[in-house]
């Protein structure tokens, strides 16, 4: 990735360079393949990892237009990076995704392509979270979907993924520990989670000042700009993750954390982001770490006490959290602080769900097609479980989203929440 500040002329070389040296050392062995799922629903080389390699390496030696074919297999990434963990020859193919995306943008700009990401960094969903609140309690929602109007307007995907509203979460600054302070916590809140993840922040911040910890949410942060980089937007990416380093790095903290593992994904690899800076690469003084891991690390005092819960929990494991955080334990491991509690894996949690960024959106019927097994795994888990009282929990915004869509769509009595959310209900005064 280049530092925004580069003339186009060298950013386009310097693009081309990076995939050339990643995607040299890819062998085109297929053991990647297995592990794909976009390339397990098509059966389509061009959609398989060493596919997609083949196609940006074409792009850099301009073998090859980026409109068309090459943009389509490029979008349909999931980002997942299943492929890469299971390498052996330690391709980065995240990296690699990125500069491919980026070049392509470069040599084939679609601005209506780049609009979703940049109007929900805007903040333009948080302020219409009111009027959407509105329209799901006032009944309109209900009239417009059983007119069919939804359809005809195009907007009964987005429909279809919004969750009950509630208020949105007016945060403060500084949320002060409860009794000895033992430190202070900065936390990231990304562009939506103040209206799609209220209970997660809540829980976050109730749960960490019980622990000692005061709470910093700089209002300065911003989108940490993960879905710029899916549609190439890598300058836009590099300003939002310059604003956020700005932001936190002006406060004096022990630990950074975040609630979302895609957010978290991105926050970690600010770094990479910057790699060709000339001068002073921007990076934060305190590295972020996931929230799970986070609770999971603290010693917690003798007077922080979990509620027993006769509950099953299946755990989905992010492909955020699992691949790139490869922190997929920390649920499990922060779980089991709550008695009696069963706790199992999700079914399949290795293949991706599909809640991936603005693939939710721009590629509904891949998303949908992924989140169908990831259904049919759950129903085949609470049948299994008879009468039990069943949660599913994920760390993941997006996952959650998508999840929980399919969930309300099959009439499921399964409710989707953060860990963290859990063991914050399970606090005892």
């Amino acid at each position: 990735m280049t530092c925004a500040t580069h003339p186009a002329t060298d950013q386009t070389a310097s693009l081309a360079a990076t995939i050339r040296t990643a995607a040299d050392l890819c062998v085109k062995c297929g053991l990647c393949l297995p592990h794909c799922p976009t390339y397990g629903i098509s059966a389509d080389e061009a959609e398989s990892p060493r596919g997609r390699i083949a196609l940006m390496q074409a792009l850099a030696e301009n073998a090859l237009p980026a409109a068309g074919r090459l943009e389509f297999h490029l979008d349909r990434c999931l980002s997942c990076r299943s492929c890469e963990r299971v390498c052996p020859s330690k391709v980065e193919y995240g990296h690699l995704l990125e500069a491919g995306r980026a070049l392509a943008a470069a040599k084939h700009p679609r601005p209506a392509h780049q609009r979703l990401p940049k109007l929900i960094a805007s903040g333009a969903f948080v302020r219409a979270a009111p009027v959407l609140r509105f329209y799901q309690r006032s009944g309109l929602q209900y009239l417009l979907r059983r007119s069919g109007a939804l359809k005809k307007m195009g907007l009964q995907r987005l429909d279809s993924l919004l969750p009950p509203l509630s208020r949105r979460l007016q945060l403060k600054d500084y949320y002060p520990p409860v009794g000895l302070q033992r430190g202070n916590i900065g936390l990231f809140t990304g562009c939506m989670g103040t209206a799609l993840e209220q209970d997660a922040l809540h829980a976050a911040i109730a749960l960490l000042n019980r622990l000692g910890y005061g709470v910093h949410i700089p209002p300065q942060q911003t989108c940490c700009g993960a879905m710029h980089l899916q549609s190439g937007d890598a300058d836009g990416a590099a300003a939002l993750a310059e604003r956020n380093i700005a932001a936190f790095n002006a406060l004096s903290l022990d630990a950074l954390t975040y609630c979302a593992s895609g957010c978290g994904a991105a926050l970690e690899e600010y770094a990479r982001w910057f790699e060709h800076a000339e001068n002073n690469a921007p990076t934060f003084r305190t590295a972020p770490l996931d929230l799970c891991s986070l609770l999971a690390r603290i010693e917690w005092p003798e007077n922080v006490k979990l509620r027993p819960l006769r509950a099953r929990v299946l755990v989905h494991e992010p492909c955020s959290l699992r691949n790139v955080l490869r922190a997929a334990e920390a649920p499990y491991q922060l779980l089991r602080r709550i008695p009696e509690l069963s706790i199992e894996a999700l079914p399949g949690n290795a293949r991706c769900c599909g809640g991936a960024g603005a693939t939710l959106i721009q590629q509904s019927d891949l998303a949908d097609a992924l989140r169908a097994d990831k259904i049919a795994a759950l129903k085949t888990a609470i049948n299994a479980n008879g009468e039990a009282k069943t949660l599913l929990v994920t760390s993941n915004l997006g996952c959650a989203l998508q999840l929980s869509a399919g969930i309300r769509a099959e009439g499921i009595d399964v409710e989707v929440i953060h860990p963290v959310t859990l063991l914050w209900r399970q606090l005892t005064n």
